[in-house]
């Protein structure tokens, strides 16, 4: 047990990164903007652990975020001048290295900091052995425990590898707060709580969708989970920071990017279907009841490859006979090819419209995707074909993108590995290394059966109006799946959305999934459906199967569609 705060009842965990790119600047906001204990920073993502690995085949030394070097160069004074312990998985494919680099920031400072890392999350030397293939990448997910050794052991900042999102609140928790390995309930109380916050801003009004019921969404705030030793937590930010924290914020966040009502991780399966939330105050949030279980006996492996190289040219047709337009395009092009790539898809983009005021409102898009293991097939003798039907073609002929050589693109798979398989280590800030063993007690996966539903609305006048008149939706990717978590506010509009929205009725809505499999979980406590989208995204979101390749604006989609809702629910 390491005592992280002054208060030993209550540990304020703030986050200050989202994603490998977020604001540069909100580490310093966060350490000025108020009392914090631990600040936080999910810097990975499957697409970054590819674009990491293509770092580090530029430089071995690479292969981490250096955005947080930069940020760790300006506020590690101030952190240390604060006593905030940071805690981030932006070490990504070399935490080694960055921990490091981070000492010779310190040192350079004249700042004495404590430095540690935890290792072992690189399966890349031995995917062959382990089934899977010959990846660019291959890192299993690993859980908390390896960052409570390293903050029990002084560390003034712990950087990993590719743990879960979550572990990096959850370990600062179970090292404050002293929980043991099967403290389930609490250890999923604090899961829940890094899975609100691990995103940044969205938690706090980024893409939510009711954004214009608030006040000041000119610069949201940062997140801050207050976590108990019940692993009850109020998620909250520092006064004075735009955006909001609402009920309906926090839930936002809590259906992005999940699956059914078991929330699988190395160290807990949190049970989503238990999870109370209610407002606090202003920009506070409780979240409580939470439960969780003995965590599955395998862990994920993130597998990223390099399938092959892609380019695509984009045609603007304007005005009249646009499909006939297309066809005459897609017919020349594809003759005209000296050779036909593996891949090649068309898609076009009806964005015109009848007597357009303007000639951009007049005009279509269709687009041509080619992919080819040989990046000569989608290069130049792909896009200088395309640019040759400019004067050949139909009439108004132009081009949005300009003729170039393809470029190699990602896949991602999901792999999966006995517990057993994987080093966990704990690396110190004196150097000692410390193995973390596995969980001894596990459950295999299973889904949750759907609960009762309830009595649906009587018969009564309907609009036809848009789903988002009275529902919320947030969604995004897993791999080449997508998910749309869905809810509404009152149990009036439960009662009709739970009946309404089922897996045949998003498949009406949504044309482009009509031959995909689609899963339906529902949250009754959060009056809440996720559906999962298989295939959606083809091979991840580095192999860009559509124009939205991580599905952020698939559920913006979803609300804009028009069904018959009861009067009585819009009023």
């Amino acid at each position: 047990m390491s005592m992280l705060a002054a208060d030993p009842d209550v540990l304020r965990i703030g986050n200050c990164s989202g994603f490998y790119g977020d604001r540069l600047g909100a580490m310093r906001e966060m350490l000025e903007g108020g009392q914090l204990d631990v600040l936080t920073g999910d810097y990975l993502a499957e697409l970054t652990m590819l674009i990491l690995g293509r770092d580090r085949m530029k430089d071995p030394d690479l292969g981490y975020a250096k955005t947080f070097v930069k940020q760790i160069e300006d506020c590690l004074g101030l952190a240390l001048e604060r006593n905030v312990r940071i805690v981030a998985n932006a070490g990504g494919l070399n935490p080694a290295g960055l921990a490091q680099r981070l000492r010779k920031v310190a040192a350079d400072l004249g700042l004495d900091a404590k430095i540690a890392h935890v290792e072992g999350d690189d399966l890349l030397a031995r995917a062959g052995d382990l089934g899977f293939g010959a990846p660019l990448t291959a890192n299993a997910y690993l859980g908390a425990w390896g960052i409570v050794e390293c903050l029990n052991a002084g560390a003034d900042i712990v950087v990993t590898g590719r743990v879960t999102d979550a572990s990096v609140i959850v370990g600062p928790a179970a090292a404050h707060f002293g929980w043991s390995r099967t403290d389930y309930d609490r250890l999923a109380g604090a899961v829940v709580a890094g899975h609100v916050i691990e995103c940044g801003t969205q938690a706090t009004g980024g893409n939510y969708a009711f954004f214009t019921e608030l006040a000041d969404l000119g610069r949201p705030g940062f997140p801050i989970a207050e976590i108990r030793a019940d692993g009850g937590s109020v998620i909250t930010k520092h006064a004075g920071t735009g955006g909001a924290v609402t009920v309906d914020t926090v839930e936002a966040q809590l259906m992005y990017e999940i699956q059914g009502a078991r929330y699988a991780g190395p160290d807990v399966t949190s049970r989503l279907d238990t999870i109370r939330l209610d407002q606090d105050g202003p920009d506070r949030v409780r979240i409580s009841g939470v439960t969780g279980e003995a965590p599955p006996p395998r862990l994920k492996v993130s597998l990223n490859t390099i399938g092959g190289f892609r380019n695509e040219m984009e045609f603007v047709l304007t005005g009249l006979d646009i499909e006939a337009k297309a066809e005459l395009a897609q017919r020349q092009l594809e003759s005209w090819l000296p050779s036909r790539p593996s891949e090649l898809t068309w898609t076009l983009a009806r964005l015109d419209r009848p007597d357009a005021d303007t000639e951009e409102q007049a005009s279509a898009l269709l687009r041509c995707v080619v992919r080819d293991p040989d990046p000569n097939k989608v290069g130049r003798a792909f896009s200088n074909v395309a640019v040759e039907l400019a004067l050949a073609s139909y009439p108004g002929c132009s081009f949005t993108t300009l003729p170039g050589n393809g470029s190699p693109y990602g896949v991602f798979t999901p792999g999966f590995v006995d517990a057993a398989e994987v080093p966990h280590t704990a690396v110190l800030p004196d150097g000692a290394r410390v193995e973390i063993a596995p969980a001894t007690e596990t459950a295999e996966l299973a889904a949750v059966d759907e609960p009762p539903a309830p009595e649906p609305l009587p018969a009564g006048e309907t609009r036809r109006v848009p789903l988002g008149t009275v529902a919320l939706a947030r969604s995004g990717d897993k791999g080449g799946d997508a998910n749309i978590g869905v809810w509404v506010r009152t149990d009036e509009q439960w009662r009709w959305l739970v009946h309404t929205l089922t897996v045949e009725r998003i498949k009406e809505l949504l044309p482009e999934v009509v031959s995909l499999t689609v899963t339906r979980h529902v949250l009754p406590n959060l009056r809440a459906l996720n559906f999962i989208i298989e295939g959606l995204l083809g091979q991840g979101v580095a192999y860009q199967a559509r124009f939205d390749p991580q599905a952020k604006g698939l559920g913006e989609w979803l609300r804009s569609r028009h069904l018959d809702i009861p009067v009585e629910l819009l009023t």
